[in-house]
């Protein structure tokens, strides 16, 4: 499928081009429109494909990708993060998030539907203290990388270790780093989002944050009590 073959209506006449869409008086924003949801399903299947978290062995490989780090990366407002693929259980559509009741701490979002199971969802953005601005996605072009997702998150195997689940702005894939490919954390990036960073690698023209999954869970579990 190429993204020529679906008509982009929301950077045309949606919340992110002029907002002349008939539609937009009841459906609000074009995320929850069926014309906008039919498109995402499309594509989602090529996202999905990119972004295979089963765990594979492959006995040739050279002992340099042996120890390569493999995280599924993505974006969230102007930082791109890794989170090791071993944690992700999901990559899903974005849906309607129910809000919970006496949640005071503000990266509690609410509760999701995923296949019939409700998860918790959260915002790392707020976790993190990384700013959004859903206009600066305007001009980006229609591509199945680029399309808001849902990560499901595995939290552990124990008893009272349920999953989580958390928005992104998009999800380029799994991508795997060498050794001589990570680098120290800044003292430049924010510092909620360092503190859970043990590296960062080059990606595309910018650099990648590598979550540290234990000390995520960490926060994750104190932000819900």
């Amino acid at each position: 499928m190429n993204a020529r073959d679906i008509d982009d209506c929301w950077n045309r006449i949606g919340v992110r081009g002029d907002a002349s869409c008939p539609k937009l008086a009841r459906y609000v924003h074009c995320r929850n429109c069926p014309v906008h949801e039919a498109a995402a399903a499309r594509v989602l299947d090529r996202v999905e494909g990119r972004t295979s978290i089963v765990a594979s062995t492959n006995a040739d490989k050279s002992n340099a990708d042996n120890e390569a780090i493999s995280c599924l990366v993505f974006r969230i407002g102007g930082e791109w993060l890794g989170l090791p693929t071993a944690f992700c259980a999901q990559v899903a559509q974005l849906r309607p998030v129910h809000s919970l009741p006496h949640r005071r701490n503000r990266a509690v979002l609410g509760v999701v539907n995923v296949r019939g199971r409700l998860i918790v969802c959260v915002s790392l953005a707020r976790l993190f203290g990384i700013e959004t601005n859903e206009g600066a996605a305007k001009n980006v072009s229609l591509d199945a990388r680029e399309l808001g997702r849902l990560i499901v998150m595995q939290c552990g195997n124990g008893e009272h270790e349920a999953p989580v689940a958390f928005p992104v702005d998009a999800v380029d894939g799994v991508h795997r780093f060498t050794p001589a490919q990570l680098q120290p954390v800044p003292a430049t990036l924010a510092q909620r989002l360092s503190s859970h960073a043990h590296a960062v690698a080059a990606f595309k023209a910018a650099t990648a944050g590598l979550l540290d999954a234990d000390r995520l869970i960490d926060s994750l579990n104190r932000s819900l009590t």
